[in-house]
């Protein structure tokens, strides 16, 4: 079968790779759409996402959507031919988190496209894909097959909104207005968040972040004063989520958090030490908490897309073929031009 094959920064390669055998458990996937997500953007562009380096060809992609092609022989409740959003989270299910309900923190979780262990688990950008029946969310004929591999974008974005704690009738700040950010906005919405302000760099996103929703907007690179005013009177919002990786971005944050808020780090941030203004957070008593992936909100996020409670058509630039790979990388890099980018054989 043919994949999307990284070697090393900017070296992506389509190649044969050969399918494995498919387990008792284990469903083989038709890939339908892949998502391009900003962790394949910094392996692609940087061989690395925060402290992962890329030490082996990895398969990118973890943004999966496609049909039911081959069913292990103990799997039930799934047939071939539906239609499925793919998590691309495999826990272990027997680990002290997993036995918890927390399977986003399992000890032994293999997540589809990560350099975070080795051997490296590979992604999803491959013709046909291998998952544990668990894994395989069937959705209705209707969900295209690229909102369909927006699920996963979208649970991240729905644990993270639960980690925010109560959002009905609150005033939400999020940093960045990539595809996550956006997200955020819309399932903040969802759940009841009176005013939505989101910021960022550049104003093309921007654009699509009001088009989404969202009661304010603010460029900081050329109007950071419209950010700066709510810093009065010990902060305005009662909550934030960074969702840019941006130091600078987070250490604005806790200005504008008013006593008694909480500020959520959702963005990846650079590897080393991220300082905190620690005197805001102790004097205000702000909570200060991360969203890591998800766990059950991913069906909570194919729930929402399917019945149409999110629309994430705002979010949606481009569909490249895989043949492509490298233009379509090119072009979700670029901010001006596109939020997300999805892949296709």
């Amino acid at each position: 079968m043919r994949a999307a094959v990284l070697h090393a920064a900017k070296d992506l390669r389509i190649e044969d790779v050969p399918e494995r055998a498919l387990g008792a458990d284990e469903v083989r996937v038709r890939f339908g759409a892949g998502g391009i997500c900003g962790s394949d953007l910094s392996y692609y562009f940087k061989g690395r996402v925060g402290d992962f380096d890329v030490r082996q060809p990895l398969i990118l992609g973890h943004e999966v959507s496609g049909t039911v092609e081959a069913l292990g022989t103990s799997v039930s409740g799934l047939a071939i031919g539906a239609r499925v959003a793919v998590n691309p989270s495999r826990a272990c299910l027997t680990c002290d988190y997993c036995r918890a309900g927390r399977g986003n923190l399992c000890r032994n979780m293999r997540f589809f496209g990560s350099a975070a262990i080795f051997p490296h688990v590979q992604g999803g950008f491959s013709e046909t894909l291998i998952a544990r029946a668990d894994q395989c969310v069937p959705v209705p004929d209707h969900v295209s097959m690229r909102v369909a591999a927006c699920a996963e974008p979208l649970a991240v974005a729905v644990h993270a909104c639960r980690r925010a704690g109560e959002l009905a009738g609150r005033s939400v700040l999020i940093a960045g207005a990539g595809p996550i950010g956006i997200l955020l906005a819309l399932v903040a919405r969802r759940m009841g968040a009176a005013f939505i302000a989101i910021t960022d760099l550049v104003e093309a996103p921007l654009a699509v972040a009001r088009a989404a929703g969202v009661d304010e907007t603010i460029c900081v690179a050329t109007a950071p004063e419209q950010l700066e005013r709510y810093e009065a009177d010990k902060g305005y919002f009662d909550i934030a989520l960074e969702a840019t990786g941006s130091p600078q971005a987070l250490a604005s944050l806790f200005k504008v958090v008013r006593p008694g808020g909480r500020v959520v780090q959702v963005g990846m941030m650079p590897p080393g030490v991220i300082p905190v203004p620690a005197n805001i957070l102790m004097a205000r008593e702000i909570d200060f908490v991360g969203a890591f992936r998800f766990h059950g909100e991913f069906q909570t996020a194919v729930d929402y897309l399917s019945r149409g409670l999110i629309d994430v058509t705002p979010i949606l630039s481009a569909d490249m073929p895989m043949g492509e790979a490298d233009a379509a990388f090119v072009l979700a890099a670029d901010r001006n031009r596109a939020i997300k980018v999805h892949l296709t054989f």
